[in-house]
C-alpha cells in the first residue's frame, strides 16, 4: 500500500470512517484493548461496524479491581468477542522472584514488561495473524505517538491503524458521553507507571 497517499486521505476522515475503511480492506482484522479509561470509544466504534471483531486483551494480572469490573461490564454491554491473553508466569511468581514491579527504566523493568505485555501480545498476534490491527493510541498521549501516522506497517508485516490518533482526550470523552459509554477512572498499567510514558509495545513493533 502507498502509505503516504493513504494517510493523506485518511487525515480528512473521522475515526468512524477510518474504522470502516480498515474493516472493508481487512481480511483478518483485530482490535486490542487494555480496558483503560477511554477504551470504550474504539470498542464501540469498531463493533458497530463488525460485531464479531476479535478483541484482544492482554491481561497482565496487575489491573485494579475497578478495571476488572469495568472490563466485565463493557464485555457484556458491547457483547465483545473477547480474546484474553495472560503472561506465561503468574503475578505471584513474579512477586516472589522480582519482589513486585521493578523500578522503571531499569533492565529488570524491561524484562518485566517483556513478560507481562510484549510476550503475550506477540503470542496473540501470532495466533490471529492479522493483516490490520486497530488500536486506540492518540498523539496527545506521549511524545513518541506524536510522530506516528494513522496507518503504519509493523516489523511483522501487518498494518497498525490508529483511528483516534488525531483526537484529543476531550474529543474522546465527548464521544463517550454522547453514546452513554463508561470511563474507567482507576486504571493502572505497571509497564508504564507514568501516564505519558511508553509501555514498549508500540515502540517494539514500529
Amino acid at each position: 500500500m502507498d502509505l503516504e497517499t493513504i494517510n493523506g486521505e485518511l487525515a480528512e476522515l473521522s475515526p468512524q470512517e477510518i474504522i470502516r475503511w480498515t474493516l472493508q480492506k481487512a481480511g483478518k482484522p483485530v482490535v486490542t484493548t487494555n480496558f483503560g479509561p477511554h477504551e470504550a470509544a474504539i470498542l464501540h466504534m469498531a463493533t458497530r461496524v463488525q460485531p464479531d471483531l476479535p478483541v484482544i486483551w492482554i491481561d497482565s494480572g496487575y489491573g485494579t479491581e475497578a478495571t476488572y469490573r469495568f472490563a466485565r461490564d463493557l464485555i457484556q454491554k458491547l457483547e465483545l468477542n473477547i480474546q484474553v491473553y495472560h503472561p506465561e508466569y503468574s503475578r505471584a511468581y513474579r512477586d516472589a522472584i522480582m519482589g513486585g514491579v521493578p523500578e522503571v527504566d531499569t533492565p529488570e523493568h524491561d524484562e518485566f514488561t517483556r513478560q507481562v505485555k510484549l510476550e503475550p501480545f506477540g503470542r496473540a498476534m501470532q495466533t490471529f495473524a492479522p493483516d490490520f490491527w486497530l488500536t486506540a493510541i492518540r498523539k496527545d498521549q506521549t511524545a513518541f505517538r506524536q510522530g506516528l501516522e494513522v496507518v503504519s506497517k509493523t516489523k511483522e508485516g501487518y498494518y497498525r491503524v490508529a483511528p483516534l490518533l488525531n483526537w484529543t482526550e476531550l474529543d474522546v470523552e465527548e464521544y463517550l458521553v454522547m453514546n452513554d459509554l463508561p470511563i474507567e477512572e482507576d486504571y493502572y498499567d505497571p509497564t508504564k507507571v507514568i501516564g505519558n510514558r511508553e509501555c514498549g509495545l508500540h515502540t517494539s513493533v514500529s
